[in-house]
């Protein structure tokens, strides 16, 4: 058995700890010891004893299960022996093959994180990152009661809205979120397949539906347009709205036949738009992803994916998200390493540079302020990180 396993290749083994040894509450691995032992819940879901006593009524131990529903008391949960064997059979296999990555040659991060806000509590299962260009607040879309959270430029708890519920209005599985020109919330809602659309005080001012399969990216253009991603359907769409007089003036499909496409950014300095596809091909792991850049006439201008990446990096790359920085330069969210590192202008495609390669556990969302700081969503720890320190953004 030794033998067998000393054979497995790190990138297999990665994907086990991802799929089966990890909790998919807090995105931490499974262990033997008392916190983060595995539970079965009735329904047969699994998350770790931390996760249990965290979800259950202080009092009448009653909780439901983050990802069905179904309703259970902590004391009906039990040890999954299954996973704790697994531990046992693949656990001098998992340490060899961190201790092979981490002693690959990779060059520093250029960024360090100064201070983080949010936490578990104040955020649940994060999803989506944006910020107000007139204000410097931060808004966020998580799995708590109310599903749209905006803090201070300082990281200091401003407001929340968007109650979870089953009404038009209510926000029931957000995925992304952006932010106006004129402070207006846009929200893409999978629970019901819209976009929905606040003020900054939570005011639902538009509810668009019927229009998409599954939307999923969101972001907005200089000009004050919507940028919808649309999972399902592979498209993206362009749509132009009275944000104040919640009207929606005109939908125009920008692109299609794309690959399960998911985050969206645009660069304010050429135009430039990226997507981030998910292909997921017959035969490969499903964490494959695929960056397209276009111009602003929606010309292909570059493009690389998880295995071009991988023959240039050291370690496996799986793209989480995308951005821009003030330079033009494609930056993105890497959940495998996990780091953030700028792949250079889409023309140069890819010229990797990674910008931050410790402290972070699962990075979903990024984005750059105003003074170039790089605001990360970690979503393992349900937290807002806040990186500076890079000359140039990576440029």
């Amino acid at each position: 058995m030794g033998e067998e396993a000393a054979g497995v290749r790190p990138e297999l083994v990665r994907e086990a700890e991802v799929s089966l040894l990890e909790c998919k509450v807090c995105f931490e691995r499974f262990g033997h010891r008392q916190q983060r032992r595995p539970r079965n819940l009735p329904c047969g879901h699994v998350v770790c004893l931390a996760c249990v006593a965290a979800l259950a009524h202080p009092r009448s131990l009653a909780l439901e299960c983050p990802f069905c529903r179904r309703a259970c008391r902590a004391c009906d949960t039990s040890d999954c022996l299954p996973v704790l064997h697994l531990l046992e059979l693949l656990g001098s296999t998992l340490h060899a093959s961190q201790a092979a990555l981490s002693a690959a040659p990779c060059a520093p991060g250029v960024l360090t994180c100064q201070h983080a806000f949010g936490g578990w509590g104040t955020l649940v299962n994060p999803t989506g990152l944006a910020l107000c260009p007139k204000t410097g607040r931060v808004v966020v879309v998580h799995d708590g009661k109310r599903r749209v959270k905006i803090f201070d430029s300082g990281g200091g708890g401003a407001h929340q809205f968007g109650e979870k519920g089953d009404a038009a209005h209510d926000v029931k599985y957000p995925l992304d979120v952006a932010v106006t020109n004129d402070c207006h919330v846009i929200v893409t809602d999978a629970g019901d397949r819209s976009l929905k659309v606040f003020d900054f005080f939570g005011q639902i001012k538009l509810v668009v539906g019927k229009q998409f399969s599954l939307p999923w990216g969101v972001e907005v253009t200089p000009q004050n347009l919507a940028l919808v991603t649309d999972a399902e359907a592979g498209t993206l769409h362009l749509l132009e709205v009275d944000f104040p007089e919640g009207v929606l003036r005109r939908t125009e499909r920008l692109q299609a036949q794309l690959c399960n496409p998911r985050g969206v950014a645009v660069s304010w300095l050429t135009g430039a738009i990226a997507i981030l596809e998910h292909p997921w091909p017959l035969g490969t792991a499903g964490d494959n992803t695929r960056v397209k850049v276009f111009n602003s006439a929606m010309q292909l201008i570059g493009q690389v994916d998880s295995f071009g990446l991988n023959l240039l990096f050291p370690s496996k790359i799986t793209v989480s998200a995308v951005a821009f920085d003030h330079q033009g330069n494609v930056i993105v969210a890497d959940t495998s390493g996990p780091a953030i590192i700028c792949l250079g202008k889409p023309e140069e495609f890819p010229a990797l540079k990674p910008m931050v390669t410790h402290g972070l556990s699962r990075p979903v969302a990024l984005t750059f302020t105003k003074e170039k700081s790089l605001l990360v969503l970690d979503t393992a720890s349900h937290s807002i990180k806040v990186f500076k320190g890079m000359e140039g953004n990576g440029g």
